[in-house]
């Protein structure tokens, strides 16, 4: 029986894994809204710390992140040396090992914070489809804010030059970013958690 249960949530984990790489590899890992993007390969690891835990949560936004830095890595542009340590720092010969944590982190904890917080909203009268909702806005505005907080810590100068801006200017281009994209990346991820999370709730149960 336990084999059985190990064996279903490995199958269950590489579905997740293998829905993030879709994403990252074709365009329906963007929304197209106007003159912005709203990213959404967050939501399969938002999901998936919903439905499985904090844990198996943080290695999906693990798999994002990695995904993330191979495509810079490949498929660079201006500022990807923010993603890849393969990408040189705009300015310089070489790329630096800060990429990986603005790459990996922020992604990772997409997952930490969205299954801890629906652990605890579990425990509250708030319905399931409303937590996830919630922890989908969440999650998805941890990952804007840590990205853009990361960018502006460790690269702040070599970011600005490689958008052609005074660096006096990034604190205005991190919080536009955070206010804008990222808002509607976060409304765009808590519609589409709680609409997905309705039906797998039912299911999972089902075949608990």
């Amino acid at each position: 029986m336990k084999g059985r249960k190990n064996t279903s949530d490995l199958i269950k984990m590489a579905l997740f894994v293998a829905i993030i790489i879709l994403l990252s590899v074709t365009p329906l890992g963007y929304i197209h809204l106007g003159v912005i993007n709203a990213t959404t390969i967050q939501i399969p690891a938002i999901i998936g710390a919903i439905l499985f835990g904090w844990k198996k949560g943080a290695f999906l936004g693990g798999v994002f992140g990695i995904t993330s830095m191979i495509k810079n890595t490949f498929q660079p542009n201006a500022t990807s040396f923010v993603f890849s340590p393969f990408v040189p720092v705009f300015g310089r010969d070489e790329g630096s090992l800060l990429a990986l944590v603005v790459c990996l982190v922020p992604r990772i904890m997409i997952g930490v914070v969205s299954g801890l917080l629906f652990m605890a909203l579990s425990k509250t009268k708030i319905s399931k489809t409303f937590s996830a909702g919630i922890c989908g806005f969440c999650g998805a505005m941890t990952n804007t804010v840590l990205v853009m907080g990361g960018i502006y810590l460790f690269f702040g100068r070599s970011y600005s030059a490689a958008k052609e801006q005074a660096y006096e200017a990034l604190i205005g281009t991190v919080m536009a970013t955070i206010t804008g994209i990222g808002i509607t990346e976060a409304l765009v991820s808590a519609v589409i958690s709680a609409a997905v999370c309705i039906p797998l709730f039912k299911y999972l149960s089902k075949n608990a």
